[in-house]
């Protein structure tokens, strides 16, 4: 794939793999066995652009193109994916908005100290216990106009970066005649009165990455908060979506890079039968295929991140990317493990981590199942 990138995105990607190497990967084992976030790492991304990739330079940002900000996030993922993760819901779901929705007032309050590290990474607040995929009437949590300011009340959970958050954009209901129009997004800080963030669940893999189940009782934050225009909340998340599918591809085709990384180190250092494994034609096969299919998914996930460089519509293509992406993932990982046998299934090993983190990629934001819906309502026009 390097011959198609730039000069300028081939070095950045070479940079970003030697932090990665340096910084991320020899932790990724403690970060996913204490539930640690490695906050040694990210407070080192913030001067070199990594914390703020696509946020302008004017608001402290690196303003990366989108396909070398599809490179940071796959790298890191190279790295360990509880990082990853965290960093691309940092960027893409809470930087995201503020970039394209936010006021000029919000831009300069909010992006300059996201960005460069100075504080806390942000958050998107979308899921609810009655709603997942079903966003439009399933979410629940409201905010009510009182004087000067918006009062929010509900529930939130699978909230990623809530702990390790200083903003929040909260998707709330602020119209209770329905429809696509009564929803919207408030900025929050995560200190504010109000706001309870319960323990980090307790999940299969990515463990360091907090996930929490939020709530908002009377949360008071200023009307000016909005973001965007009041009403288009379920609008500038599906939007946001788009975007955070073609960083969750790239975090996917990180992962399956690194576990046939190492699922090739140990073929060539297995033995059976008195040769290396890698001799043996089943082996072979299966590392033959995730060689090709991790190409293919790169590929699609840079031209997605492409077409959205040259601002055009990306929907189909962002769903594509990440449903392919994150089924070859897990795919690769499953073969990474297999290769390594019993050993495979042992801790001892990064495979069996990677297999455990890979598993989340194909339903966080937007399971395997909504991806084929989206394809197939673009091809069939519906």
């Amino acid at each position: 794939m390097d011959f198609q990138l730039t000069e300028e995105q081939r070095e950045f990607r070479h940079f970003v793999h030697e932090f990665v190497a340096k910084e991320v990967k020899p932790m990724a084992r403690h970060t996913d066995e204490t539930g640690e976030f490695n906050w040694t790492a990210v407070k080192k991304m913030g001067p070199i652009g990594l914390l703020g990739l696509e946020v302008p330079e004017a608001y402290g940002g690196a303003d990366v193109d989108p396909i070398s900000a599809a490179i940071a996030i796959e790298e890191l993922a190279w790295g360990c994916g509880s990082t990853a993760l965290a960093v691309s819901a940092h960027n893409g779901l809470a930087l995201g908005p503020i970039v394209r929705y936010g006021s000029e007032a919000q831009k300069q309050h909010w992006l300059p100290g996201l960005a460069t590290g100075e504080g806390k990474l942000g958050c998107l607040s979308l899921t609810e216990p009655g709603a997942g995929s079903d966003l439009q009437g399933g979410v629940r949590t409201t905010a009510v106009k009182e004087g000067d300011s918006w009062i929010i009340d509900g529930s939130k959970m699978w909230m990623t970066n809530a702990s390790i958050s200083d903003a929040m954009v909260v998707l709330v209901r602020t119209d209770n005649a329905g429809g696509s129009h009564s929803l919207s997004h408030l900025l929050v800080r995560s200190d504010t009165p109000g706001i309870t963030i319960a323990p980090a669940e307790k999940k299969m893999g990515l463990k360091g990455s907090p996930t929490h189940a939020v709530t908002f009782d009377e949360v008071q934050v200023p009307l000016e908060n909005v973001l965007g225009s009041e009403g288009r909340g379920l609008h500038q998340t599906l939007e946001t979506l788009d975007h955070g599918r073609i960083s969750i591809g790239a975090l996917a085709v990180g992962l399956a890079q690194a576990a046939y990384e190492a699922a090739v180190q140990y073929a060539h250092e297995r033995e059976t039968f008195g040769k290396p494994i890698a001799r043996h034609q089943a082996i072979q096969w299966m590392l033959a295929d995730a060689a090709t299919e991790i190409q293919a998914a790169r590929l699609m996930v840079y031209w997605a991140a492409w077409l959205k460089q040259t601002t055009k519509r990306f929907t189909k293509e962002a769903a594509m990317a990440k449903l392919f992406a994150t089924e070859v993932s897990e795919r690769v990982c499953r073969n990474a493990v297999q290769i390594h046998g019993g050993y495979g299934y042992s801790s001892e090993f990064e495979v069996e981590r990677m297999y455990r983190d890979t598993r989340l990629m194909t339903i966080g934001e937007g399971t395997s199942e909504i991806q084929r819906l989206v394809i197939a309502r673009h091809i069939l026009n519906l």
